[in-house]
């Protein structure tokens, strides 16, 4: 009755948030009874199975991995057969284990791949939990929460420490994800019987690795859209049981710890050091219920500023946080006026710069047969994409460390592929400082230059406000902090401010789960051309549907632009989103 492409995706949309923002003011008001009954009437809804299934099999950058059945994309008319036969019905298939490498680190991480019908399922129950649950979570935690990100958590940190030195609790709780207790986590969860019976079943649901079945006793699979969630739910509570260890009038402790959880990482930040210690004590209490317990190896306490047993200072998310002495001149001043007589500086941490560094280098070292050009198009999304994950704090240094080891990575390169040429010539073929260009690496005739990491300007985060949720239904907030997002791309945000934080096509606001694209107004096949005047800011859905109306409209088959029909044309212009580097391709 209905074609994939000429469904009203607006009115969908609408009708969903609608509900979702309904159950998060239930849940705010702690009306259990109607967050319940709007929570079944969003999972029976066919604009909510429409989506479930447009998220997953259309939207999703991991569409195209498979689960045990192999299936790996859906045609349009399949998608609509997957939204018609979506219910929970208590059954499930077991999961595809998949083995990734963890950064910095030998381990591997086991990633569990649902079948293409279970992803939308897990999608659809999610989108009913996830109002609920963000009217309970506490304010400081961060991780795989919409709108949150971990640039909030550490804006978080430096406020808790930017008048006063503290010590610190780095804390990392070991396999959460694989060893949360299923038990304890539906008691937290209290979710109504239909839905205990079916998420029950997914728990149990059992991982295939190299063709053995293997139970899942415990944990909540990474790979699916549902885990980040449970983790979450799991954790739920752990900020309000510290605080209430240390009331915040109480004069033996002083103000109670800051505390800043992002999924399975956790600091806490206290001026007194016995209170750190039972804080230590405390979180490894309140996991043993779940069958959680805190990693030894990646669990210290340390001082901000000064420490008498190794370096001060910790490393969080990939940044380093560390407080340095210094005089009147740089200090900063406390609430009365009084110098501090320390500067807090957060920089990217040595792994992280260790792993760009080998990142970099496996690129180049893997290109001696392309041309400089090829070389460029290679480099230039991972510099790219790192350095505006940095620029949020002071990482100006590091831009221009990164950029030297660039530098000689890339003459090592060059005088590898001219072995008989005299530096002044390699110098002068790849860079442009003998045309009075700088040391610009850069094709001589044409082509664009390289980017470096000290191109990108710093600019400070703004913090998301405690409160907030994505489903408050506040989008001038939220399409404004979208256009300051760490990895948006400079690009990106200037077209989101054109376009006041709207998509062009359904008129409908971003939000940083929706994945965006770079759209070509006249399309490039008809001539059209790169200027900022012919481009816009569309949904990865939104532009599939114009591309195709585009093609179909000047009568081509061409499937360069990625249009959805057919269903294995793929994209020319890289994938825009805000988790990942500005326009790093997908």
């Amino acid at each position: 009755m209905y074609g994939w492409n000429t469904l009203p995706w607006t009115r969908i949309q609408r009708q969903v948030f609608k509900l979702q923002k309904r159950i998060y003011q239930a849940a705010r008001r702690h009306d259990v009874r109607t967050v319940r009954k709007l929570q079944r009437l969003l999972l029976h809804s066919w604009s909510a199975r429409l989506l479930a299934v447009r998220r997953v099999a259309q939207d999703n950058r991991g569409k195209r991995t498979a689960g045990v059945d192999g299936v790996k994309s859906l045609s349009p008319s399949q998608r609509l057969a997957l939204a018609q036969s979506l219910t929970l019905d208590d059954s499930t298939t077991p999961v595809r284990r998949v083995w990734i490498p963890k950064p910095g680190s030998t381990e591997q991480r086991p990633l569990g791949i649902p079948t293409m019908a279970d992803r939308a399922r897990h999608t659809l129950v999610k989108s009913a939990l996830e109002p609920a649950w963000e009217a309970r979570f506490e304010p400081n935690s961060y991780g795989f929460r919409p709108g949150r990100s971990c640039h909030d958590a550490i804006a978080a940190i430096f406020t808790a420490i930017g008048q006063k030195a503290k010590y610190v609790l780095d804390a990392d709780i070991e396999k959460c994800f694989d060893r949360i207790a299923h038990t304890p986590l539906l008691a937290k969860l209290s979710p109504s019987p239909y839905l205990r019976r079916q998420l029950w079943a997914w728990l149990k649901a059992g991982v295939f690795d190299h063709g053995t079945l293997f139970p899942t006793d415990t944990g909540t699979m990474q790979g699916s859209p549902l885990s980040p969630l449970l983790a979450n739910i799991a954790l739920h509570g752990l900020e309000t049981a510290i605080t209430q260890a240390f009331p915040p009038r109480s004069r033996q402790y002083g103000p109670p710890p800051n505390v800043v959880v992002y999924a399975d990482d956790l600091v806490i930040l206290h001026p007194d050091r016995s209170v750190i210690e039972h804080c230590q004590h405390l979180v490894s209490e309140w996991l043993r219920p779940l069958g959680l317990t805190l990693k030894p190896s990646k669990t210290r306490i340390t001082h901000t500023l000064e420490t008498s047993d190794g370096q001060p200072g910790f490393d969080f998310l990939g940044f380093h946080i560390r407080q340095y002495p210094v005089g009147h001149a740089t200090s900063g001043k406390d609430s009365q006026g009084r110098f501090l007589g320390f500067k807090t500086l957060i920089t990217p941490s040595r792994a992280a710069m260790m792993r760009q560094r080998t990142k970099l280098h496996h690129l180049i070292t893997h290109a001696k047969q392309v041309t400089q050009r090829t070389l460029i198009g290679a480099l230039a999304p991972h510099i790219r994409g790192w350095s505006h994950y940095y620029n949020r704090v002071a990482s100006a240094q590091a831009f221009r460390t990164l950029d030297h080891t660039l530098y000689t990575q890339l003459r090592s390169w060059a005088m590898s592929r001219h072995p008989n040429k005299s530096k002044h010539w390699i110098m002068g073929k790849y860079w442009r400082v003998d045309e009075g260009k700088g040391w610009r690496f850069q094709p001589p005739k044409e082509g664009r230059a390289l980017t470096l990491h000290s191109h990108t300007p710093i600019r400070r985060h703004v913090k998301v406000q405690a409160t907030r949720s994505l489903y408050d239904g506040d989008w001038v907030y939220w399409s404004t902090r979208l256009g300051r997002h760490p990895t948006i791309s400079p690009r990106v945000a200037r077209h989101l401010r054109k376009q006041q934080g709207r998509c062009r096509a359904c008129g409908l606001y971003f939000t940083e789960q929706d994945t965006l694209e770079i759209d070509h107004i006249l399309p490039k096949a008809q001539d059209g051309k790169e200027s900022d005047d012919n481009l816009q800011l569309l949904h990865r859905h939104c532009h599939a549907r114009k591309t195709a109306q585009d093609r179909r409209g000047h009568g081509t088959s061409d499937t360069r632009h990625g249009a959805e029909e057919p269903d294995d044309a793929k994209a020319s212009r890289p994938v825009l989103n805000p988790s990942r580097g500005g326009d790093t391709p997908a």
